[in-house]
């Protein structure tokens, strides 16, 4: 057996397990206020990120935490894995992520996600879903909280391109508080609905913010530039067993069938489309 999809098998195994049990004890702390359950999940993460770095041998580093402003801000970050849909817990104070609804459905996993205060959109809802998502934001925003979002609204890999959603823009308009751009190369390592973990080090990158105040025909450019021309400067690491070259028999059956814990993990935070003018 391909050493990768062992590897990965035993994460799996042992973040299943350790998922369970760990939020099953933590079940009375949904009773506590809000901030109780965002420390439930950083905890949850930073032990994800230890059996990652242990059994897969991918690890992490972070690049400019020094263009973080103040909270509170909106994080418009590249969305290629499921990785990232953990980190900025780990690296930003009691964040609120945007997230489809039905990942607050999920039990215990989304439980906690209702209770810390993530915002669950549905994302066929159009212009009053967007109108429900701003009033929200503006309460995180009034405690003074950092703001999540994906911007393309859904896993990219990181050889594609796709459109961003406007809504990043309506929020940006609307809350009138700066954009921090992210880029990274989580895709390499751990791409979409796949089964392996590939060893190396993930990079993530804090780009300068994006000051409040821009024309909404202009931030977008802006931000959609800032973010993909430095996902093309992060290092590009190389495979024996590359996500987007060919792959071994062993890996491509275990990738197609089981992404497992890439459903439990996906954020995917497409916000409604912006009304028209």
């Amino acid at each position: 057996m391909n050493m990768i999809v062992l590897r990965s098998f035993i994460f799996n195994a042992l973040f299943f397990g350790w998922s369970t049990i760990y939020l099953t004890v933590c079940l009375p702390i949904l009773l506590l206020p809000p901030r109780a359950s965002s420390q439930v999940g950083k905890i949850w993460t930073r032990t994800t990120f230890a059996l990652l770095k242990f059994i897969c041998k991918l690890d992490y580093e972070v690049i400019g935490l020094e263009n973080l402003p103040d909270a509170p801000f909106i994080v418009a970050s590249k969305h290629q894995s499921a990785w990232e849909t953990m980190v900025f817990s780990v690296l930003l104070d009691h964040p609120c992520f945007i997230m489809k609804r039905e990942l607050n459905w999920i039990p215990l996993f989304g439980w906690f996600t209702a209770r810390s205060g993530a915002i669950g959109i549905d994302r066929s809802g159009g212009a009053s879903e967007l109108k429900r998502l701003i009033a929200l934001s503006r309460e995180i925003v009034a405690e003074k909280r950092p703001i999540i979002i994906f911007p393309e609204g859904t896993r990219v890999p990181p050889t594609q391109q796709i459109p961003y959603q406007p809504g990043v823009a309506a929020l940006y308009g609307q809350l009138k508080i700066p954009v921090v751009p992210v880029a990274l190369n989580s895709g390499y390592f751990w791409r979409r609905r796949a089964f392996a973990k590939r060893p190396g080090k993930v990079t993530l990158e804090f780009l300068p913010a994006i000051p409040p105040g821009l024309p909404r025909k202009e931030f977008l450019p802006r931000l959609v530039d800032s973010i993909e021309s430095a996902c093309t400067r992060l290092p590009v690491p190389v495979h024996h067993d590359s996500p987007f070259g060919p792959q071994s028999t062993d890996t491509a059956e275990a990738t197609d069938k089981a992404g497992a814990t890439d459903n439990v993990l996906e954020t995917a935070a497409a916000v409604p489309g912006e009304p028209k003018d």
